[in-house]
């Protein structure tokens, strides 16, 4: 494995060896694979081809050639100087909105591709609900020559039309769902539904949630993110920050960041959620409001209704409009080890506006939670943060007078 060398200015950097580790799936009391037998068989046999292939030499290599020369990184620790100045705190934001597709998701979306394509796959499937996932994942069947299919919540496809464009122009066939709430959740489920039907395909799950080995193979792939902010940061300001901060929705790319600042207790590990309407009923807040439960194949924090049933989430991003959680950010919740706090959708369509007439970054919606905390908790504080912005918000436009 590759090492960090924080005292170069161009840091060179791979996936965190620690996140291989937790073979089992469990996170504490969370985790795990609460599957049918149907489902089990196909799990253990990802679980046991991740871990043979990505610890390989042959792995490692192709994966960070395709992180350097395909997907862009390292991606770039930016200080934004205007908008620390008009919080009062400095603020440096890991640009993972400049990667190749405009967001995170590519990151994990390369890693999977290579292990499908060393299981054989003839067919990828995939979910998504902001479009991020599904066009990253689109993206990289196209340049391994797999065909691709991404399933998307009926609603979602009205709300990110321009993602499905993308998504079609790159060659994949987008499968609408009017299943339920018809968003990602919803999404997730046709897509399991698909997968169980068609055992020569792989099914690409996008972010830190579902059975074993997902969480852990998801976390793995975007550790890269925080490997390469902590020796960004140490580069760019000789210490540590005081706070890292990334908006929360399955969670895969607040983990990314977090992962790298997991052992360094004296920073602040936050989160921020989908706080819809502002409302206990109308949110999409998992860990602020929501208790533990069995919810797509882990047992993680869940929105749940009277009768401890999942219910149906809300938030304007559809990245974040999801009733579940990552089992390992359940995890960092329960021990304390990390914060996680609502952003309602007019405070974040506020973030949106801040950043974009700022620092001239039009973040995605769902970045913009997290750039909306930063400038509630770190107002006159005169501290340290690092902000993922996690994805680029062309694909907002249309929704920003919401």
């Amino acid at each position: 494995m590759e090492t960090t060398n924080i005292t170069k200015t161009h840091v060179e950097v791979s996936p965190l060896e620690s996140m291989l580790n937790n073979t089992d799936g469990m996170y504490g009391k969370f985790g795990g694979a609460h599957v049918p037998p149907v489902l089990a068989e196909p799990l253990a046999r990802l679980a046991e081809a991740f871990d043979k292939e990505v610890r390989t030499k042959s792995f490692q290599q192709e994966f960070i050639h395709y992180l350097k020369t395909y997907v862009g990184r390292p991606s770039p620790l930016f200080y934004a100087k205007r908008l620390s100045q008009h919080i009062g705190s400095t603020i440096y934001l890991k640009r993972e909105d400049l990667n190749h597709t405009g967001a995170h998701k590519i990151n994990n979306s390369i890693g999977q591709i290579l292990l499908a394509k060393r299981m054989g796959a003839k067919e990828i499937v995939a979910e998504t609900g902001a479009g991020q996932q599904g066009v990253a994942t689109a993206t990289a069947a196209a340049l391994m020559g797999i065909p691709c299919k991404v399933f998307m919540g009926a609603i979602d496809v009205e709300r990110q039309a321009l993602n499905v464009r993308r998504m079609r122009l790159l060659g994949a066939e987008v499968i609408s769902t009017d299943l339920g709430t018809k968003t990602l959740k919803d999404a997730v489920d046709a897509a399991l539904g698909y997968y169980i039907e068609h055992p020569d395909s792989y099914y690409l799950l996008g972010s830190q949630v579902g059975p074993h080995p997902y969480p852990r193979m998801v976390g793995y792939f975007q550790s890269v993110i925080g490997q390469e902010a902590r020796a960004q940061i140490l580069n760019a300001e000789g210490r540590l920050p005081q706070s890292v901060i990334a908006c929360v929705g399955g969670g895969s790319n607040a983990i990314g960041l977090f992962s790298g600042f997991l052992g360094d207790v004296e920073v602040k590990i936050i989160g921020a959620e989908g706080g819809g309407k502002a409302t206990f009923d109308n949110t999409a807040a998992t860990l602020s409001v929501g208790k533990p439960a069995i919810f797509q194949g882990t047992y993680s924090f869940c929105l749940v209704d009277a009768d401890g049933n999942p219910t149906e989430s809300h938030s304007v991003a559809a990245g974040l409009d999801y009733p579940g959680v990552s089992p390992q950010h359940a995890y960092l919740m329960d021990t304390g080890r990390a914060n996680y706090q609502p952003i309602t959708d007019t405070e974040a369509l506020e973030g949106y506006k801040l950043l974009s007439r700022l620092e001239g970054i039009i973040p995605a919606i769902e970045s913009s939670h997290a750039v909306a905390l930063a400038a509630k908790l770190l107002k006159g504080k005169g501290q340290l943060a690092v902000i993922n912005l996690s994805g680029r918000g062309d694909k907002d436009l249309d929704r920003e007078m919401e």
